[in-house]
C-alpha cells in the first residue's frame, strides 16, 4: 500500500507516527510506517541523545523529527536561547506561579528533583534552530515537521540544502496554503477532533478543501484516526497518507506511567477539551480539575504562547513522571485526540499497524462490494 508520497521516502506504508517516544518511532518505522520523534522540550543536548538512540536501533529504516516554531511569541526579538529564556520568566506574573503551585500541591504531586537543571522548551525560532540543526546531520532523519506554523525561510532553506523534505501541520485553510507558498514539500492537515494544537474545523470537512487547495502538494491527513476505517476514509479523499498520535500514547512501547494509561484508557471521546490551560494556545486534552480550574472567572487567564508553556513546563514533567502519585491525574497533562474513546486495549505498534492495515483492507472491499 503505497502512495507516491510513501515512493518518495521509501517507505512500505503511507501511516506517519507523531510521538514523543523512542521506541515507539523506531518499531514503527520497522514495521513499514515512519516515526516521527516530537521535540519539543528537548534540549539540542538531549535530542543528540535521543537520536543517539535512535540511529543505533532504527536499523536502515527512516524517521523524522517535528519542532515548534509559532510564527508570532513574545520574545521573538531575542536572539539567544538564554536571552529569551530569561526575558519569559521574568514576564511570568508571580499570582500565575502561586496558582499553578497550588494546583499542584493540592494533588499531592512531588517537586520535581532538581528543579535548577536547565531544560526548558523549545516554542522559539533560536531554540527550534538548534534543533533542527541536530537532526540534520542523521542521515536516517529524511523530514522534519513544525507543528506551529510555517517555518521561517531560512530554516525551510537549510532543510532542503541538505537533501531532505520539510512540511508543518496547518488546522486552518490559510495555514496550508501559507505552507505551499513557502516552498514547503507536504502539509500535515489537522481537524479540530485531533490531540494538541487544532483548528475549529472537523477532518471530514477541512481534508477534502485542503487537498484541494494545496495540490500537488502531498495531504498528510490528521485529527480522528484510530482506525482503518478511519484511514480509509481519509485516503478516499486523496489524502497522501494519516498522521497519527494518539493511537500510540498506549502502546506498549509508549512511556507513559499505569495511572496515565488508565485515564487514557478510561475515557470517553466525550472526556477531552480544547484548552489554553497548558500551552497557551488552544490544545486538547483530557478535561480534569486543573483544565476546569482555568476556565474559572475567579482565576488568572492563561498567558500567551510561550509564556504559558514556560509556566506549565514543570507541572507537566511532574505530572508525567508522578502520574500515580495522589491525585495527580486530576492536574495532569494528558493532550489527546477524541479518538482516545477507541483506546482501550495496550497493544504493541506492530501490532498497531497491522491492524490498521488490516482493518484498511476490510474496509475497502466492503465498499467495493457496494459497486457490484
Amino acid at each position: 500500500m503505497q502512495t507516491d508520497f510513501c515512493k518518495q521516502l521509501g517507505v512500505d506504508a503511507p501511516i506517519f507516527a507523531f510521538t514523543h517516544c523512542r521506541d515507539v518511532v523506531v518499531e514503527v518505522s520497522k514495521a513499514g510506517g515512519i516515526g516521527v520523534l516530537g521535540a519539543v522540550g528537548f534540549s539540542a543536548e538531549q535530542l543528540k541523545e535521543e537520536l543517539d538512540w535512535i540511529d543505533a536501533h532504527i536499523g536502515d529504516h527512516i524517521y523524522g523529527v517535528d519542532t515548534a516554531i509559532p510564527q508570532k511569541y513574545e520574545g521573538m526579538d531575542k536572539s539567544t536561547p538564554e536571552e529569551l529564556v530569561a526575558m519569559i520568566q521574568a514576564a511570568i506574573p508571580e499570582q500565575h506561579r502561586d496558582f499553578t503551585a497550588k494546583l499542584l500541591n493540592d494533588a499531592g504531586v512531588p517537586e520535581w528533583p532538581d528543579a535548577n537543571d536547565g531544560i526548558s522548551l523549545s516554542f522559539s525560532a533560536v531554540q527550534a534552530q538548534a534543533l533542527v540543526d541536530e537532526a540534520l546531520t542523521r542521515p536516517k532523519c529524511k523530514m522534519i515537521v513544525n507543528a506551529l506554523g510555517t517555518p521561517p525561510p531560512e530554516i525551510v532553506k537549510q532543510v532542503h540544502d541538505a537533501g531532505r523534505l520539510i512540511g508543518a501541520l496547518a488546522g486552518r485553510l490559510k495555514h496550508g496554503i501559507a505552507h505551499k507558498e513557502a516552498g514547503l514539500d507536504f502539509v500535515v492537515c489537522q481537524g479540530s477532533e485531533g490531540g494538541g494544537h487544532a483548528g475549529e474545523v472537523t477532518s471530514m470537512v477541512l481534508w477534502p478543501q485542503m487537498i484541494d487547495a494545496v495540490a500537488p502538494l502531498p495531504v498528510l491527513a490528521a485529527g480522528g484516526i484510530g482506525n482503518g476505517r478511519q484511514m480509509l476514509a481519509a485516503m478516499s479523499m486523496g489524502a497522501a497518507g494519516v498522521w497519527m498520535g494518539s493511537r500510540w500514547l498506549i502502546s506498549t512501547e509508549a512511556q507513559a506511567e499505569p495511572a496515565q494509561r488508565e485515564s487514557y484508557k478510561s475515557a470517553s471521546s466525550e472526556d477531552t477539551v480544547r484548552s489554553r490551560s497548558f500551552t497557551g494556545k488552544t490544545a486538547r486534552m483530557l478535561k480534569n480539575e486543573w483544565t476546569e480550574a482555568w476556565e474559572q472567572q475567579d482565576t488568572p487567564d492563561p498567558l500567551p504562547m510561550p509564556l504559558q508553556g514556560y509556566l506549565t513546563f514543570d507541572a507537566v514533567r511532574r505530572t508525567h513522571r508522578y502520574a500515580g502519585v495522589e491525585d495527580c491525574q486530576k492536574v495532569a497533562f494528558n493532550p489527546v485526540g477524541q479518538v482516545v474513546g477507541q483506546m482501550n486495549t495496550e497493544e504493541s505498534c506492530r501490532d498497531i499497524m497491522y491492524s490498521l492495515l488490516n482493518e484498511y483492507a476490510e474496509a475497502l472491499e466492503n465498499v467495493q462490494g457496494l459497486s457490484s
